[in-house]
């Protein structure tokens, strides 16, 4: 069975929005590369880059794949964060777990490294029932 969480702390208070705010920052960047898709001088910008790159044959399927690989990670990105404020928000020990991964994925750009130390701290684990 599992124990009441401690009374929260004011430093818990702000971590949930901290997660909906890279959900919003994900879905604006998404929202962005789409309009830049569907402008015909946004795609051939893309595809000139492509070209730039080293990209021979095939562009447009070179850049489809390029797309739906952007889309993926963004819509994945947006949905992690996601679940991590809603979890946050209701205690959840899932929703720290996902925190958890959120945080790791942005410690890769640095970001995230001190989201990353405060949740693995012993006081924010206990606050969401993680012993």
């Amino acid at each position: 069975m599992r124990q009441p969480a401690p009374k929260s702390s004011s430093a818990l208070r702000w971590l949930p929005y901290l997660f909906a705010a890279g959900a919003v920052f994900w879905l604006v960047e998404l929202t962005r590369f789409g309009a830049y898709l569907s402008a015909p001088t946004g795609r051939e910008v893309l595809r000139q880059t492509l070209m730039e790159s080293g990209v021979t044959t095939n562009l447009n399927a070179a850049l489809a794949g390029e797309s739906v690989m952007v889309f993926f990670f963004g819509f994945s990105a947006a949905a992690l964060h996601g679940a991590a404020y809603y979890g946050l928000r209701s205690r959840k020990d899932w929703g720290w777990i996902t925190a958890v991964i959120v945080s790791a994925g942005w410690s890769i750009v640095v970001v995230g490294i001190p989201v990353l130390v405060f949740l693995l701290r012993r006081s924010t684990r206990e606050a969401y029932g993680i012993s």
